[in-house]
């Protein structure tokens, strides 16, 4: 079987003003140590709310160009998409590493990505949040989405004391992310290529200054998440 492309593999605040991602401006205010060590942060507006993911140049220039994916997208497969800028960017490299260099902003809507929290399981074991392993095995069958929670990253990429969601999709959900729930799709390339130059010129402020404002997303409690 061939590698999954890199964006499906599996990886490693109420009442606040909508910005979309990308948009350079003043970045969130950093979090303090009473962020939740898990909680969803993300660029969102009333209808809908950004991922990204990155995929080769064939993959991701024509579903930037046409604001779809393309059928080369293989809807089969599940897919991993991401919350946090600064996340991707870790995965990704700055859109360095080999059939990540194209980084893409995904704006779907809200009513998508609560489906599919609220029908999600996580993707290992955790004994605070399932009763026993075999419960467990029966939500990951059972299930189309899983969800991971992996250290944020600041923007020199190290990693943070609170956690960012990663949330991948299989089956009816891959297929709907594809098809129905995206609302626009942009290469944010150029952007994070700017970002990383500004980081190696020692000009921290400035990179901040041009990272996509994200804010706690109002999911709810998901305590069937850990969340």
């Amino acid at each position: 079987m061939s590698a999954l492309p890199a964006a499906h593999a599996a990886p490693g605040a109420p009442g606040a003003t909508p910005v979309p991602a990308g948009t350079p401006g003043t970045s969130a205010t950093p979090a303090t140590p009473a962020t939740p060590a898990h909680q969803i942060r993300a660029a969102h507006t009333g209808t809908t709310v950004t991922v990204y993911q990155a995929y080769s140049p064939a993959l991701g220039l024509p579903a930037a160009r046409d604001g779809r994916f393309p059928p080369a997208w293989k809807r089969e497969r599940m897919t991993w998409i991401k919350p946090s800028f600064l996340w991707m960017m870790y995965r990704c490299g700055w859109a360095t590493k080999a059939a990540q260099e194209t980084v893409l902003a995904v704006e779907i809507t809200r009513a998508g990505f609560d489906r599919a929290l609220a029908g999600a399981c996580l993707s290992h074991y955790a004994p605070r949040v399932h009763a026993d392993r075999d419960a467990w095995k029966e939500s990951v069958r059972s299930t189309y989405a899983r969800v991971q929670w992996d250290p944020e990253r600041d923007p020199h990429l190290n990693p943070l004391p609170y956690r960012s969601l990663q949330l991948g999709l299989s089956g009816p959900l891959s297929r709907a992310y594809a098809d129905e729930w995206t609302v626009s799709i942009r290469d944010v390339t150029p952007l994070a290529r700017e970002i990383h130059g500004l980081l190696r010129s020692g000009d921290t402020g400035a990179a901040r200054a041009l990272l996509p404002v994200e804010t706690p997303y109002p999911a709810g409690p998901l305590p069937h998440l850990g969340a």
